[in-house]
Protein backbone atom coordinates (compact mmCIF):
# COMPACT_ATOMS: atom_id res chain seq x y z
CA UNK A 1 0.00 0.00 0.00
CA UNK A 2 1.29 3.48 -0.83
CA UNK A 3 2.15 5.66 2.15
CA UNK A 4 -0.48 8.26 1.23
CA UNK A 5 -3.11 5.53 1.13
CA UNK A 6 -2.10 4.45 4.65
CA UNK A 7 -2.45 8.02 5.91
CA UNK A 8 -5.78 8.57 4.16
CA UNK A 9 -7.29 5.25 5.31
CA UNK A 10 -6.15 5.41 8.93
CA UNK A 11 -9.10 5.86 11.26
CA UNK A 12 -10.13 4.61 14.66
CA UNK A 13 -11.96 1.26 14.34
CA UNK A 14 -14.19 0.43 17.30
CA UNK A 15 -15.73 -2.92 16.31
CA UNK A 16 -14.07 -6.11 15.04
CA UNK A 17 -14.84 -9.53 13.62
CA UNK A 18 -13.82 -12.75 15.39
CA UNK A 19 -11.12 -13.41 12.77
CA UNK A 20 -7.70 -13.92 14.34
CA UNK A 21 -4.81 -11.53 13.74
CA UNK A 22 -1.63 -13.24 12.60
CA UNK A 23 1.43 -13.19 14.82
CA UNK A 24 3.46 -11.97 11.84
CA UNK A 25 1.24 -8.89 11.55
CA UNK A 26 1.60 -8.07 15.24
CA UNK A 27 5.36 -8.58 15.12
CA UNK A 28 5.63 -6.26 12.12
CA UNK A 29 3.73 -3.57 14.04
CA UNK A 30 6.18 -3.89 16.92
CA UNK A 31 9.23 -3.83 14.64
CA UNK A 32 7.92 -0.64 13.07
CA UNK A 33 7.03 0.85 16.45
CA UNK A 34 10.65 0.76 17.59
CA UNK A 35 11.68 2.57 14.41
CA UNK A 36 9.93 5.69 15.71
CA UNK A 37 12.14 8.69 16.55
CA UNK A 38 13.16 8.96 20.18
CA UNK A 39 15.27 11.53 22.00
CA UNK A 40 18.88 10.50 22.53
CA UNK A 41 18.01 7.12 21.02
CA UNK A 42 16.89 6.34 24.57
CA UNK A 43 14.36 3.71 23.47
CA UNK A 44 12.64 4.21 26.80
CA UNK A 45 9.49 2.43 25.79
CA UNK A 46 7.89 -0.95 26.36
CA UNK A 47 4.91 -2.72 24.79
CA UNK A 48 2.55 -5.07 26.58
CA UNK A 49 1.07 -7.40 23.95
CA UNK A 50 -2.18 -9.18 24.78
CA UNK A 51 -3.14 -11.56 21.98
CA UNK A 52 -5.14 -14.37 23.57
CA UNK A 53 -8.73 -14.31 24.78
CA UNK A 54 -7.84 -14.74 28.45
CA UNK A 55 -5.34 -11.87 28.63
CA UNK A 56 -7.57 -9.57 26.58
CA UNK A 57 -10.46 -10.32 28.96
CA UNK A 58 -8.22 -9.51 31.93
CA UNK A 59 -7.28 -6.22 30.28
CA UNK A 60 -10.91 -5.13 30.02
CA UNK A 61 -11.70 -6.35 33.53
CA UNK A 62 -8.80 -4.36 34.98
CA UNK A 63 -9.32 -1.15 33.00
CA UNK A 64 -13.10 -0.77 32.99
CA UNK A 65 -14.66 1.18 35.89
CA UNK A 66 -17.26 -0.91 37.77
CA UNK A 67 -20.18 1.33 36.78
CA UNK A 68 -19.29 0.91 33.11
CA UNK A 69 -18.88 -2.87 33.46
CA UNK A 70 -22.41 -3.24 34.78
CA UNK A 71 -23.87 -1.13 31.99
CA UNK A 72 -21.44 -1.17 29.05
CA UNK A 73 -21.74 1.42 26.30
CA UNK A 74 -21.87 0.48 22.63
CA UNK A 75 -18.28 1.77 22.39
CA UNK A 76 -17.11 -0.66 25.08
CA UNK A 77 -19.06 -3.60 23.63
CA UNK A 78 -17.49 -2.99 20.23
CA UNK A 79 -13.97 -2.47 21.51
CA UNK A 80 -14.09 -5.68 23.54
CA UNK A 81 -14.42 -7.64 20.30
CA UNK A 82 -10.77 -6.88 19.40
CA UNK A 83 -8.60 -10.02 19.51
CA UNK A 84 -5.40 -8.06 20.21
CA UNK A 85 -4.55 -5.22 22.57
CA UNK A 86 -1.15 -3.51 22.68
CA UNK A 87 -0.32 -1.15 25.54
CA UNK A 88 2.58 1.21 24.72
CA UNK A 89 4.41 2.53 27.77
CA UNK A 90 7.09 5.12 28.47
CA UNK A 91 9.83 5.33 31.09
CA UNK A 92 10.83 8.75 32.38
CA UNK A 93 13.63 7.09 34.36
CA UNK A 94 15.18 5.77 31.16
CA UNK A 95 15.43 9.32 29.79
CA UNK A 96 16.89 10.70 33.02
CA UNK A 97 19.55 7.97 32.95
CA UNK A 98 20.27 8.42 29.25
CA UNK A 99 20.79 12.17 29.56
CA UNK A 100 23.13 11.69 32.50
CA UNK A 101 25.51 9.74 30.24
CA UNK A 102 28.82 11.28 29.14
CA UNK A 103 27.67 12.42 25.68
CA UNK A 104 24.77 14.39 27.24
CA UNK A 105 26.28 15.38 30.56
CA UNK A 106 23.23 16.29 32.60
CA UNK A 107 22.92 15.39 36.25
CA UNK A 108 21.51 11.99 37.11
CA UNK A 109 19.36 13.71 39.73
CA UNK A 110 17.71 16.22 37.41
CA UNK A 111 14.98 15.77 34.87
CA UNK A 112 15.90 16.26 31.22
CA UNK A 113 15.60 19.99 30.55
CA UNK A 114 12.78 19.91 28.04
CA UNK A 115 9.57 21.87 27.86
CA UNK A 116 7.54 18.71 27.26
CA UNK A 117 7.90 15.09 28.53
CA UNK A 118 9.52 13.47 25.51
CA UNK A 119 9.24 10.01 27.04
CA UNK A 120 5.49 10.27 26.40
CA UNK A 121 5.93 11.97 23.02
CA UNK A 122 8.24 9.24 21.76
CA UNK A 123 5.93 6.45 22.96
CA UNK A 124 3.07 8.25 21.19
CA UNK A 125 5.03 8.29 17.93
CA UNK A 126 5.69 4.57 18.33
CA UNK A 127 1.95 4.07 18.83
CA UNK A 128 1.27 5.92 15.57
CA UNK A 129 3.63 3.54 13.74
CA UNK A 130 1.52 0.67 15.11
CA UNK A 131 -1.69 2.31 13.89
CA UNK A 132 -0.25 2.93 10.43
CA UNK A 133 1.17 -0.57 10.13
CA UNK A 134 -2.23 -2.00 11.05
CA UNK A 135 -3.72 -0.16 8.06
CA UNK A 136 -0.97 -1.47 5.79
CA UNK A 137 -1.75 -5.00 7.04
CA UNK A 138 -5.40 -4.57 6.11
CA UNK A 139 -6.45 -4.36 9.77
CA UNK A 140 -8.32 -1.91 11.94
CA UNK A 141 -7.03 -0.33 15.14
CA UNK A 142 -8.03 2.22 17.76
CA UNK A 143 -5.89 4.18 20.24
CA UNK A 144 -7.58 5.12 23.51
CA UNK A 145 -6.76 6.02 27.08
CA UNK A 146 -6.85 3.87 30.19
CA UNK A 147 -9.00 5.54 32.90
CA UNK A 148 -6.69 7.02 35.53
CA UNK A 149 -8.70 5.47 38.37
CA UNK A 150 -8.01 2.01 36.88
CA UNK A 151 -4.26 2.35 36.41
CA UNK A 152 -3.30 0.74 39.71
CA UNK A 153 -5.56 -2.26 39.01
CA UNK A 154 -4.11 -2.56 35.51
CA UNK A 155 -0.57 -2.46 36.92
CA UNK A 156 -1.32 -5.14 39.49
CA UNK A 157 -3.08 -7.37 36.97
CA UNK A 158 -0.16 -7.38 34.52
CA UNK A 159 2.74 -6.85 36.95
CA UNK A 160 3.77 -3.57 35.29
CA UNK A 161 6.81 -2.02 37.03
CA UNK A 162 6.43 1.42 38.60
CA UNK A 163 8.94 3.03 36.25
CA UNK A 164 6.75 2.43 33.20
CA UNK A 165 3.68 4.53 32.46
CA UNK A 166 0.99 3.42 29.99
CA UNK A 167 0.37 6.19 27.46
CA UNK A 168 -2.81 4.51 26.22
CA UNK A 169 -3.84 1.25 24.62
CA UNK A 170 -4.45 0.04 21.07
CA UNK A 171 -7.09 -2.47 20.00
CA UNK A 172 -6.28 -4.36 16.79
CA UNK A 173 -8.33 -6.68 14.62
CA UNK A 174 -10.23 -7.11 11.38
CA UNK A 175 -12.78 -4.31 11.15
CA UNK A 176 -16.39 -5.45 11.42
CA UNK A 177 -18.41 -4.91 8.23
CA UNK A 178 -20.61 -2.40 10.06
CA UNK A 179 -17.66 -0.57 11.63
CA UNK A 180 -18.46 2.70 9.89
CA UNK A 181 -16.47 5.79 10.87
CA UNK A 182 -17.75 7.25 14.12
CA UNK A 183 -16.64 9.36 17.02
CA UNK A 184 -15.86 13.05 16.86
CA UNK A 185 -14.58 13.03 13.23
CA UNK A 186 -18.07 12.02 12.10
CA UNK A 187 -19.55 15.06 13.86
CA UNK A 188 -16.87 17.68 13.40
CA UNK A 189 -15.44 19.03 10.14
CA UNK A 190 -11.70 18.82 9.59
CA UNK A 191 -10.18 22.26 10.05
CA UNK A 192 -8.68 23.71 6.85
CA UNK A 193 -4.91 24.10 6.74
CA UNK A 194 -5.22 27.88 6.38
CA UNK A 195 -6.75 27.98 9.88
CA UNK A 196 -3.96 26.08 11.59
CA UNK A 197 -0.78 26.65 9.56
CA UNK A 198 1.14 29.87 10.20
CA UNK A 199 3.92 30.55 7.72
CA UNK A 200 6.75 32.86 8.73
CA UNK A 201 4.97 34.10 11.86
CA UNK A 202 1.70 33.68 13.73
CA UNK A 203 -0.97 35.72 12.03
Amino acid sequence: MLFQQVVDRRRMVRSYTNQAVSRDSVDRMLRNAVRAPNAGFTQGWAFLVLDDAESVARFWASTTPPDRSSSPSSWLVGMQTAPVVIVPMSSKNAYVRRYAEADKGWSAEEEPRWGVPYWHVDAGMAALHILQTAVDEGLGACFFGIPIEQLSTFRETFNVPDNYQPVGAITIGHAAPDATPGGSPSRRARRPLDDIVHRGRWR
